[in-house]
């Protein structure tokens, strides 16, 4: 009887998120979405300014995102919001062709994105490289302290001390308790300092007016044509590309951060879906934020999806009702928030001597690469790009050099057999050709591949060539030892692919 009366509410607990059965973790998202939230104002009114939309349209943006990434998104405690990559691919549309085209682009990005998810895209992320997202890692925390330096130039000399203080503050407090956040405690102190002495510094005010109420949903002011279309397509595709490979990175640094996975075709699906819902409330689209999650994630202790929705709706709660406080805090106290994100972001380890001692040359090129496109081009999605492709050069070339030939030669002279070791592709299958004696060797040659495996068409190629070879001197050629793939490549192509080698 008594396990019957339990069993409903036994289920219900089941049925609950973690977090409604946990005070101690529903305190932790709760302050860290109020952190989330406060470092969010800034950033979404800089990256409106990039774009050049009025400022309610990045705050929107964040809002709408966070808000519907937090039911769909594959990946929990992940922030997503406005972001500056993403405005930076649409700016020039906004400029050429106006808002509603921009709004048009997000909306179709969205679309984008989710047929892409569909389509499996989030399964390339297996050939990222540990060493490209080693790069990914340090230039993005690189990026977070560049995009600070402008507010700490030509600047009034208090903001200096209260950068420093607002450091302090974020080092020293959790050594006296971790229940609150030592960024929300920095902040806090920062903006009462100030307002309380009457210093006068830069204030999150200055970066632009706060919106006074919710976004109201519409369709983009734009004609519905084909000419519309094709003008928006590039720019959406853009977008789409650039937001899915910043949201996916993300997603996959804080599955190594939190031990955990996460759905990173789900993660794709649901920016997509978060996108199409921003472009209809007159937002200028985003993806995953690297800083504010990292803030989420790594500072604040958050693990659950409430944490992002809480930073969607309390960027909102700020704006409107607590619009005039929101605009007193000091630029300071955020850019001290964000500064110490940047250092906790960084993997020192990576650039330890001990490390570099260890780690091979090829490894370290590809993480400066990396490192080196991304903070060139301010963009991630290309220093990724440019550094998983390095990554397949250096690659190529390491097991080039593991295909080796050796002949043997039979006692009564007769017979030659070549034994070819090791992995026969474009790279390693080009120096083939010249390891026989064509003129020298017997009669009869056998290359054994027992020890080696054919990739692609360039190998049959060449072994094609080296069968003709032996052919204009009367010589033949028998190929041994083929494993199963191997055997079903050279049977196919054999004699196919004359004038390509």
């Amino acid at each position: 009887m008594s396990s019957f009366a339990t069993t409903p509410a036994a289920r219900l607990r089941g049925l609950r998120p973690d977090w409604l059965n946990n005070p101690q973790v529903w305190r932790t998202e709760v302050l860290a979405g109020l952190v989330v939230a406060l470092a969010l104002v800034p950033e979404a009114i800089s990256f409106s300014i990039i774009a050049g939309v009025d400022p309610a349209v990045g705050l929107f943006a964040s809002f709408t995102m966070a808000v519907v990434i937090s039911v769909v998104g594959g990946r929990r405690a992940m922030i997503s919001a406005a972001t500056g990559a993403v405005a930076l691919v649409i700016a020039p549309l906004n400029r050429e062709h106006g808002f509603g085209y921009l709004v048009a682009a997000v909306i179709l990005a969205g679309v984008f994105q989710v047929a892409l998810g569909a389509l499996g895209v989030a399964r390339l992320m297996r050939f990222v490289p540990r060493s490209v997202m080693v790069g990914f890692v340090n230039s993005l925390a690189i990026l977070i302290f560049m995009a600070q330096v402008p507010e700490m130039t030509d600047v009034p000399w208090p903001v200096y001390p209260l950068i420093g203080g607002g450091l302090a503050l974020m080092v020293f407090f959790p050594k006296v308790t971790t229940v609150i956040p030592a960024p929300l405690v920095s902040i806090v102190v920062l903006t009462v300092i100030t307002v309380a002495a009457g210093i006068a510094v830069p204030t999150v005010g200055d970066k632009g007016d706060l919106p006074s109420s919710l976004p109201v949903p519409g369709l983009p002011d734009v004609p519905f044509t084909l000419d519309t279309l094709a003008t928006i397509a590039p720019y959406a595709l853009a977008m789409a590309l650039v937001g899915l490979m910043e949201s996916l990175m993300t997603a996959k640094l804080v599955d190594d951060i939190t031990d955990t996975h996460s759905s990173k075709t789900r993660e794709s699906v649901g920016q997509g879906v978060a996108n199409i819902v921003t472009g209809f409330f007159g937002g200028m689209g985003g993806c995953a934020m690297i800083g504010q999650t990292m803030i989420n994630v790594k500072v604040s202790g958050a693990r659950t999806r409430l944490s992002t929705f809480l930073a969607g709706a309390f960027l909102m709660v700020l704006c409107i009702v607590f619009g005039p406080v929101v605009s007193g805090i000091p630029m300071a106290a955020l850019v001290a928030v964000m500064v110490m994100v940047s250092v906790a972001t960084f993997d020192w380890h990576s650039i330890a001597p001990k490390t570099l001692k260890r780690m091979p040359a090829g490894e370290i090129t590809v993480m400066v690469v990396t490192v080196a496109c991304v903070v060139a081009t301010h963009n991630l999605a290309i220093g990724v790009v440019v550094g998983s492709i390095t990554a397949m050069v250096v690659f190529a070339k390491r097991v080039a050099r593991l295909a080796e030939v050796t002949a043997v030669i039979d006692p009564d002279g007769s017979t030659v057999v070549y034994r070819v070791t090791g992995e026969l592709f474009f790279a390693s299958s080009n120096d083939l050709v010249g390891r026989f004696g064509y003129a020298t060797d017997p009669d009869k040659v056998v290359i054994d591949l027992s020890a080696a495996h054919i990739w692609d068409a360039s190998s049959v190629a060449a072994l094609d060539a080296i069968e003709t070879k032996y052919a204009q001197r009367g010589k033949k050629v028998e190929i041994t030892g083929l494993n199963q793939h191997s055997a079903e490549l050279h049977k196919t192509l054999s004699g196919e692919l004359a004038g390509s080698h």
